[in-house]
């Protein structure tokens, strides 16, 4: 299982990868356009199987495990997207 930072908080259930969740925010009709989402940079971190008990998985631990998860020491698979 696998979590990517893209400003907000992405749980990859179904293992569509980095770049399938850029496609999938950026190529989604919003009604009358009105959002135009451009991921700039996506960061990924893989947290082996999921459970229902990962912290991730609370709101009461889930700002402090993500925030400890892309605290830069393990991160992967980071890429950046161009304008």
């Amino acid at each position: 299982m696998k979590v990517h930072k893209v400003t907000l908080m992405i749980i990859d259930f179904d293992k569509l990868g980095a770049q399938q969740v850029i496609a999938e925010l950026e190529n989604t009709s919003y009604a009358n356009d009105c959002i135009y989402p451009r991921v700039m940079k996506i960061e990924t971190v893989d947290i082996g199987e999921w459970e229902n008990d990962n912290p991730l998985n609370f709101k009461a631990t889930q700002d402090e495990t993500f925030n400890k998860l892309f605290d830069g020491s393990k991160t992967s698979n980071s890429s950046s997207q161009g304008p």
